[in-house]
């Protein structure tokens, strides 16, 4: 357990963007909104409450961002193309999707992805501290990203890329040994099920041994679709490992009064009331159970 100044454990919280063009500020809106409702639920006589908080874009986008401008580019020129708009987040999702597969000799774009993850999980080890819990929201390709990355973390650190290895310090939040939280915002998981026999085997959420560090503390994995999204899923309905890994899936109107109801709304997830609410209650509530000793002590 990693105590901060003010004697509690903060949750540490990684970001991780999907599709289409992102810049190194995608988080902002999405971390000042979580924080702001976070501390909202958290008792009032909580010394520097933002600081329970702590959150770490993931911005992966650079790898293939030059590729993919030059492939739209290209496309484009033709002249001949209806629906620009949409066919451009098409090719940018299709293109990420694509590049980001790996194949048994072609590893490179999966591995640097995984990297600058690894990177970031650093990162917040290093802020929150090594053993704090560990929450990941995750959009689009970032969910299938995440998904990767823990399960590859799950099977064991002599199993990572040596890219992965060299930013992991092995400190139990790096390791995914206090992985709590997975809330995944419209997650094209069930396409990439399609890969695997009855439709894969999910990560495990919680980490299996997160009850030895925090007895109180009850992780889940929240999964948000919009019916408008064509990318978004249930999860669920895949098959018994996922009902039981996934707590929920949750039907969410993300999107503005334009793209809301269009398959468009796959770009809505991170400033909607309907995901950042509930997200920053369960975060909550997660942060007063492991630190109830605390809260008592001080009450």
């Amino acid at each position: 357990m990693s105590l901060n100044e003010q004697g509690y454990t903060p949750l540490a919280v990684a970001i991780i963007h999907g599709v289409g063009k992102q810049d190194a500020n995608f988080a902002q809106g999405i971390s000042r909104e979580l924080t702001d409702r976070f501390v909202g639920y958290l008792p009032d006589d909580v010394v520097e409450p933002r600081t329970q908080i702590i959150i770490e874009p993931v911005h992966w986008a650079p790898v293939m961002q030059k590729a993919e401008e030059a492939l739209w580019k290209r496309l484009k020129s033709s002249g001949d193309l209806n629906f620009i708009k949409l066919r451009q987040f098409m090719v940018e999702f299709g293109a990420d999707a694509l590049a980001y597969q790996p194949l048994p000799r072609r590893r490179a774009i999966y591995e640097a992805i995984h990297g600058i993850v690894a990177d970031k999980l650093k990162a917040l080890a290093e802020r929150a501290g090594p053993s704090v819990p560990l929450c990941v929201i995750a959009h689009s390709l970032g969910s299938v990203i995440a998904s990767n990355y823990l399960y590859d973390l799950q099977k064991g650190f002599h199993y990572l890329p040596d890219v992965v290895r060299q930013h992991n310090t092995q400190t139990p939040l790096e390791m995914g040994q206090t992985f709590a939280f997975f809330f995944t915002l419209g997650s094209p998981l069930a396409l990439w099920a399609l890969r695997f026999r009855n439709f894969g085997q999910p990560i495990d959420v919680p980490a299996p041994d997160l009850s030895t560090r925090y007895p109180n503390l009850a992780g889940k994995w929240i999964n948000f679709f919009d019916p408008d999204d064509v990318i978004g899923y249930p999860l669920r309905p895949l098959n018994n490992d996922y009902r039981r890994v996934v707590k929920a899936d949750v039907p969410v109107n993300v999107g503005s009064i334009l793209t809301g109801w269009t398959p468009m709304s796959h770009t809505g997830y991170w400033t909607d009331n309907d995901v950042t609410i509930p997200i920053a209650k369960m975060l909550a509530d997660g942060w007063k159970a492991i630190n109830a000793d605390n809260l008592s002590l001080s009450g």
